[in-house]
């Protein structure tokens, strides 16, 4: 895969992915957004704002003489998502309550991409109604059914255990009726719980796919939010020479979250531990099971875990947005015969 790194591994023979660097060596290339993005040129502002004029509020030239916007403004931020959202993938009023995770599609569509190319078989990337997937933890931008079922006309079922977040992207869907059929909503009643109450006993999926939460409490989540702003107002500061605008703009959180969307007790590594623990009761009705994982030490405990659990195969894809690295873990209790065997059945159902 074209910018990007795949490692693959077996459950019995697990190790981390490298990058090795040696001393006067060219330096490795960046990687960029996936090949499929719509958002690898940057932003067309002058076209969003032709479609969403609402966007115009925000837009102001750069210290470079190019269009962008406060990203430390939580209401232009979700202007920009609207925006993209109605323009690239026509998704219309896209809206979330005040506080709630908004997501940066850029970013939130290369997970899309990525699972496209792990469904793929011959290259050729699955399209349709017939491929079957499960967003957990949803939210209430409900961006991962959306961007799926509109990139790729995938359908869904998209979890939560917050009753406002599902009501707000059953509201989303009533705007756009053509999702009506692709996207189906389900609360999760158990906290603790993942795939347990959601799965039915002979339902099937392609894949599942979760944005964990990231920190281990609130206070956690607002020290992580705090510093987020402060390299914004940083940087906001550093291009335009205005420590007196930069101080402002700390103090306002850009990309918000609810405490389901962004803490919960243990944080990233026991969520995807937890996670791949339950998985292994599903294992013969999902064909991948898939978690972002942004920290990268968090990677190597599920290795251990994966491997005791004798899951087939594993793979972690490495993915880039700017100067943020994420990755994409997946792995699948099925051995390759039967995975061949499944995307046959379900290309000819």
């Amino acid at each position: 895969m074209k910018n990007s790194k795949t490692t693959h591994h077996k459950s019995k023979n697990i190790t981390a992915p490298t990058t090795p660097v040696t001393k006067g060596a060219a330096k490795p290339q960046v990687k960029t957004l996936h090949p499929r993005s719509k958002h690898n040129q940057g932003y067309d502002f002058e076209g969003l704002i032709a479609k969403c004029p609402k966007l115009s509020h925000f837009v102001r030239p750069n210290p470079y003489g190019n269009l962008s916007i406060d990203f430390s403004d939580p209401e232009a931020v979700k202007s920009l998502n609207a925006a993209i959202l109605k323009t690239d993938y026509q998704i219309e009023q896209w809206n979330i309550p005040t506080g709630f995770l908004c997501p940066p599609v850029p970013g939130r569509v290369d997970y899309i991409h990525y699972i496209a190319d792990l469904l793929s078989v011959n290259n050729k990337v699955p399209k349709g109604v017939k491929v079957r997937a499960l967003d957990i933890g949803t939210g209430a931008n409900g961006i991962y059914p959306l961007l799926g079922a509109k990139a790729y006309g995938w359908r869904f079922v998209a979890t939560d255990i917050d009753p406002v977040s599902i009501a707000n992207v059953a509201d989303i869907i009533t705007h756009n009726p053509d999702l009506s059929s692709k996207i189906e909503l389900r609360h999760q009643t158990n906290a603790t719980a993942i795939f347990s109450g959601i799965i039915g006993s002979n339902e099937r999926f392609d894949f599942t796919m979760c944005n964990p939460p990231f920190h281990r409490s609130l206070e956690d989540a607002s020290k992580g939010s705090a510093k987020k702003n402060a390299n914004l107002a940083a940087n906001r500061a550093k291009k335009h020479a205005d420590k007196q605008a930069a101080t402002k703009s700390a103090a306002s959180l850009n990309f918000g979250g609810q405490k389901a969307e962004l803490w919960c007790e243990g944080g990233e590594q026991q969520f995807l531990e937890n996670m791949i623990n339950e998985s292994q009761h599903f294992s013969q009705q999902c064909l991948w099971f898939t978690s972002l994982v942004s920290k990268s030490e968090n990677l190597k405990p599920c290795y251990k875990l994966l491997k005791q659990l004798n899951v087939d195969c594993v793979k972690t894809i490495e993915m880039q947005q700017g100067n943020k690295f994420t990755r994409v873990l997946a792995w699948s209790y099925l051995p390759e015969t039967t995975r061949i065997q499944w995307a046959k059945f379900r290309n000819n159902a």
